[in-house]
């Protein structure tokens, strides 16, 4: 029985961990590598085709985001996950595969200029459209046979409508192992969704450590901060710019805007414009407004039963073509855009930026976090001015870091929710899903308490029978931050560093051939360096 880590391993995107038991292979998450976090997207560190079972916590793309590709690389398994999550898949990962089909088409008009060799796109909206062919889905609490074995249950960790925490009981050669997969977990008191879980109990935890260094900002009141934020850019003659994650975020900002519309909380312009430009986040905020029994949280309940539409105000206006889209730069009236991508490295909000980072009436507010290597984290660290669509843009606007809004757990709950962990204790914690500077402070802090605990790295192999290391991982090379001025890695450093990777996946399949063939291989590589060296 082993636990390999794939993904999501002192870094926070491309979660994905797999489970061995009783010769079947199980995947709890296959997500998309984004920003600094990227090894390399394209090929997966194991063969799609070996992969009996697919665990998804949640639908956000950096936990679900390569399922298509795995499936067109040969999977022809089954994917379980809850009712929600599968309906979030469904729109989530066409725009995904929409957005890798326009960056390829993007890139291949730039390769026919300078006959640089074509690019095919991660997967295609066909691809994507074959997932929910893969789909099981189950309700919270329900336990879902596996295999001969296994059975799994998934619980609400609070982070997003439908995300999970999912249990897993394993049993080989008369062996049993419970684990945990905390996926997400979740804030507590947001709207909508309810608090996450608490489990008293297993014998591995893997738990995610986003926020594991820090807690988050009190905040007294997220209407009226954010009506603070509106009323006086409103009244400057400026636009709110609110990069948003689709899912979840834009339904939580709605929320709160219908809040703010009620109390009359902006007077510059109580009735202000509300555009939501993004198809997605429209198409989401359908699956928000259905069949959410179950899912909901004490107060959004009692306004659904009273009748209340939970995102329904006046002046609220959804986008859907693009051309809609660039209409909203040309229109005169201060207003409030919010807009996808959540970390401004791909869609619509890059055009926002562009008409509105120059304009000092302009606020642009981030209500998530913002990945390392990301435009969202350029702009929060002081950025000057930044390159978007090949033109220098200066940044004059308002940036505000809305701090106190955060879908996920911070460090005190964090430690609260492992610390729930007592009949039986955990023989082993591992810190997931946090910045190589946080996960092994995490990991440490978790130590403290009286658990045994570290933070993976990049394919390490856990034995969880002899409870021990039995491969060990590495650290991939992060790509290197994007420069203020506009100076990037050079595509040929890049190439390299991908090279590199390969290298090191080839010395790890190595292990365990025969003497002379492995000394034969170093020395080969020790001549090249030498070479190149000199």
């Amino acid at each position: 029985m082993k636990l390999s880590f794939y993904g999501a391993d002192q870094c926070v995107t491309g979660s994905c961990h797999c489970l061995e038991v009783g010769g079947k292979r199980i995947l709890v998450d296959c997500g998309l590598q984004q920003g600094r976090d990227e090894v390399d997207n394209e090929a997966l560190p194991f063969a799609a085709g070996r992969i009996d079972f697919v665990l998804i916590t949640h639908a956000h793309i950096d936990h679900s985001g390569r399922v298509p590709m795995l499936i067109k690389q040969g999977f022809q398994g089954r994917i379980v996950t809850t009712r929600l999550t599968a309906d979030l898949l469904d729109i989530m990962l066409m725009d995904s595969a929409h957005i890798q089909e326009s960056d390829a088409e993007w890139k291949n008009r730039k390769a026919e200029r300078s006959g640089a060799p074509k690019v095919e796109p991660l997967y295609t909206i066909e691809d994507a459209q074959r997932v929910r062919e893969f789909v099981t889905t189950c309700e919270y609490g329900q336990t879902v046979p596996l295999c001969e074995g296994v059975t799994v249950e998934f619980v609400d960790a609070g982070h997003l409508l439908g995300s999970a925490s999912i249990i897993v009981h394993a049993t080989e050669d008369g062996v049993t192992k419970n684990l945990v997969f905390s996926g997400d977990l979740g804030n507590i008191k947001q709207p909508i969704i309810r608090d996450p879980t608490y489990l008293d109990g297993a014998d591995y935890v893997v738990m995610e450590s986003t926020y594991g260094d820090r807690n988050h900002t009190e905040v007294w009141s997220y209407t009226d901060d954010l009506a603070k934020i509106i009323d006086e850019t409103i009244g400057r003659g400026g636009n709110v710019v609110i990069p948003s994650f689709a899912v979840g975020r834009t339904q939580e900002l709605l929320y709160f805007i219908r809040e703010i519309k009620d109390a009359g909380l902006v007077k510059s312009n109580p009735d202000f414009p509300v555009y939501i430009d993004s198809p997605l986040a429209k198409k989401a905020t359908t699956i928000f407004t259905g069949d959410l029994h179950g899912y909901l949280d004490k107060d959004a309940l009692e306004l659904v039963q009273d009748g209340t539409h939970m995102f329904n105000f006046t002046n609220l206006r959804m986008t859907e073509t693009s051309e809609e889209s660039k209409l909203l730069n040309m229109d005169p009236t201060p207003k409030v855009i919010i807009s996808a991508s959540g970390m401004c490295d791909a869609g619509r909000i890059r055009h926002h930026l562009k008409h509105n980072l120059w304009r000092k009436e302009s606020s642009v507010v981030f209500v998530g976090y913002q990945g390392e290597g990301t435009l969202g984290r350029t702009l929060l660290e002081g950025a000057k001015s930044v390159k978007l669509f090949g033109e220098e843009i200066a940044v004059n606007a308002q940036i505000v870091n809305f701090k106190g809004l955060s879908s996920h757990a911070d460090r005190d709950h964090l430690l609260a929710w492992i610390q729930n962990f007592k009949a039986p204790k955990p023989q082993h914690v591992f810190v997931v899903h946090g910045d190589r500077e946080v996960a092994p402070f995490f990991a440490q802090s978790i130590t403290n308490l009286g658990f045994t605990a570290h933070a993976p790295q990049y394919t390490e192999v856990y034995d969880l029978i002899a409870d021990k290391v039995l491969e060990p991982g590495y650290l991939p090379e992060r790509k290197t931050k994007s420069a203020v001025t506009g100076v990037r890695t050079s595509s040929a450093y890049e190439r390299l560093v991908a090279v590199g990777n390969m290298l090191m996946e080839s010395i790890k399949r190595s292990k365990g051939r025969d003497n002379k063939s492995l000394a034969r291989f170093a020395d080969q590589l020790r001549q090249l360096l030498e070479k190149w060296e000199a």
